[in-house]
């Protein structure tokens, strides 16, 4: 595919879902099974309206069915399935209509909240529908009345979805075959987002009322020094405003935010995604809570020029007005957060640093921490009955 997007001013690829390489290889299928014609290449038309022609590979016929497979090609986005042989096969069936399921390597459903039911293949809601409108394409072609039959498979999946979150959000044996758009646009923060969403919807799902969001590694090691396990925490990345938003929508009953000061008190300033490139107000906003609380104009001065806020913590504390700056902070970013949910959930704060450990917390947070984590070892003791339960 030589496709290619501007993002932050490089010239990057695009490349193409595995639900763009499942509807491909099921199209070019069913097309040589329909019409005993040789394909090579196949064009499809991706649901975002790019059209792309890909090349075939280890086509297989015999007289019921025809397989053959589409490499996948993530273009410059870092993706552990890029290289992959992403298979169809496709057969005949006396009923009509186009019924999709997946074999080796595709991985099935065991938990709630996901796009599909626990048991079945995960291929989503949306390469479904692409795999289904091709084929109907290639049946009204080849004026063929009948039913097909489709099976994904890709024979690595199993030992690639070990490297991906697979297994942790409930899906066992292989890859997703996934895609909204068709198409990879590399790094996409989306893709990022919708993983998030995925994941607080299977918690949700699981039954769990609260949620515990932390942006990212420093966040996870200071929760397992509080005495939870990391687990019990959803990485939020930099883009703790969607977390939080996406927690509201899906009905949390209340939500605690544990984080690292560098990242929590751009929330202050309502900056709700924190990452550098959309800004870095850290200073001018500790500075500013400084001056609420009687800073003189030169050890402002100071607070501006530090380069990390533990060392603007460190003046702070010189100055003696360390926990009044910090509390100060701390209502700012509970009023801008609460603004956020819309009051639809109860929302709590703890921010830290690694060189000061705990600065400050909302009222709230202590007792949310507590529900959180008796919440979490009721569903780890239901996961440990679920797994002693004899099976048949």
């Amino acid at each position: 595919m030589k496709e290619y997007i501007n993002k932050d001013g490089k010239r990057l690829r695009l490349g193409y879902t595995t639900g763009t390489c499942a509807a491909a290889a099921s199209k070019a299928a069913a097309w040589m099974l329909l019409t005993g014609k040789p394909l090579r290449r196949i064009g499809v038309l991706t649901p975002g309206g790019m059209d792309v022609s890909l090349e075939l590979k280890d086509i297989q016929t015999d007289e019921n069915a025809v397989s053959c497979a589409v490499i996948k090609d993530s273009g410059d986005d870092p993706d552990v399935t890029n290289g992959m042989y992403i298979y169809a096969r496709v057969s005949r069936t006396d009923e009509p209509g186009v019924t999709i399921d997946g074999g080796q390597g595709i991985g099935r459903v065991t938990k709630r909240g996901l796009d599909r039911s626990v048991g079945e293949a995960a291929i989503n809601t949306g390469p479904r529908r692409q795999i289904k409108e091709n084929l109907i394409e290639v049946c009204r072609a080849a004026d063929y009345g009948g039913g097909l039959s489709v099976v994904i498979y890709a024979p690595e999946g199993e030992a690639v979805s070990k490297k991906t979150l697979n297994s942790r959000l409930g899906i066992e044996g292989g890859i997703s075959i996934l895609g909204t758009t068709g198409i990879v646009e590399p790094m996409s923060e989306q893709a990022l987002i919708e993983t998030i969403r995925l994941e607080l919807t299977q918690r949700r799902e699981s039954g769990r009322k609260y949620v515990l969001l932390t942006p990212g590694n420093y966040g996870l090691e200071y929760i397992e020094s509080l005495g939870a396990d990391k687990s019990t925490a959803q990485v939020t990345s930099n883009f703790i405003g969607d977390s939080i938003d996406m927690a509201a929508e899906l009905h949390f009953r209340g939500m605690l935010l544990i984080g690292h000061m560098g990242k929590l008190v751009k929330l202050a300033g309502g900056m709700f995604n924190t990452h550098s490139k959309y800004g870095d107000c850290r200073m001018e906003i500790i500075a500013a809570h400084a001056a609420a609380q009687g800073m003189s104009g030169g050890d402002i001065g100071r607070i501006l020029s530090c380069a990390t806020c533990d060392a603007a913590v460190d003046v702070l504390k010189e100055k003696g007005i360390c926990e009044k700056t910090l509390f100060s902070i701390m209502r700012s970013i509970e009023k801008n957060i609460n603004a956020r949910t819309g009051g639809k959930m109860s929302a709590g704060v703890i921010m830290f640093s690694r060189q000061h450990g705990h600065l400050c917390e909302t009222k709230n947070a202590k007792e949310l921490f507590s529900m959180i984590v008796k919440e979490q070892k009721k569903w780890f003791i239901s996961l440990e009955r679920e797994a002693a339960r004899p099976t048949l």
